[in-house]
């Protein structure tokens, strides 16, 4: 199957959502699949399409520390974006002849392999994450729209809860030591599990073979266009980074 890439290295919350969309659009359109793998600078946090801001984040530790605050267009939980690498694949539905949960199976076998490749053996557990041992490497998430299958997901490079949950909104210190601990027993990393720094760089080449092997996609690596960044920042601006939009729920 022909892919197109577009490897990045770091965007604006607002820019990468608003990449998803521009994409999204495209291939609805073209009917080309897109591979799109990049990270968060500077780090923000993700919120759920059916989620309340106010309910789900600190919004003035966020403002204190430089963190964006963005909703997807995905559903799914709340998610700090720091040391990771994220990626976003856009497929047009008829690839994909299956129900949803087989779409995460088939689609999440892309991030096994890459976490293979780098060492770490990881399975799919439904309805679409990515385990060690048990333990949350990878949370994914998707929405389909026009005829296309629009899937994104991270997998964590480090995490460090205590840093995460003065992010996320927790109702007391006493939750917030019981969040800490359930992230300590049930999320893992790449550093972790290896014992060694994994870099971004290195994560986005095993994303990017990973894929190829389990989909077996041929690549095509065009970056975005003049055009395409521009009609990108333009819906960032008039949608991803307004109020109407973020604070909806």
């Amino acid at each position: 199957m022909n892919c197109r890439l577009i490897t990045q290295e770091t965007n604006q919350a607002f820019l990468n959502m608003a990449q998803d969309q521009l994409m999204l659009d495209k291939v609805s359109q073209d009917q080309v699949p897109v591979l799109r793998i990049y990270g968060w600078s500077p780090p923000a946090v993700s919120i759920g399409y059916f989620q309340s801001l106010r309910d789900e984040v600190d919004e003035t530790i966020c403002r204190k520390k430089g963190v964006d605050i963005v909703r997807r267009m995905t559903g799914g939980g709340a998610v700090y974006h720091k040391t990771e690498a994220t990626y976003s694949l856009i497929l047009p539905q008829k690839t994909m002849n299956c129900d949803i949960q087989k779409s995460y199976e088939k689609i999440n076998q892309g991030v096994v392999e890459a976490l293979r490749l780098l060492g770490v053996e990881s399975r799919f557990r439904p309805l679409n994450d990515i385990t060690v041992g048990g333990k949350k490497i990878s949370g994914n998430a998707q929405t389909r729209r026009g005829r296309c299958i629009l899937q994104h997901g991270t997998i964590l490079l480090d995490v460090d809860p205590r840093e995460m949950f003065t992010i996320l909104k927790v109702d007391s210190e006493k939750q917030r030591d019981k969040a800490i601990k359930n992230v300590l027993q049930y999320v893992t990393s790449v550093r972790d599990e290896l014992g060694c720094e994994v870099s971004y760089e290195e994560m986005s080449d095993a994303l990017r073979r990973g894929f190829r092997e389990a989909l077996e996609l041929n690549y095509c690596e065009k970056p975005l266009t003049g055009g395409e960044q521009a009609a990108a920042q333009k819906i960032s601006e008039d949608k991803f980074s307004k109020d109407e939009w973020n604070y909806r729920r």
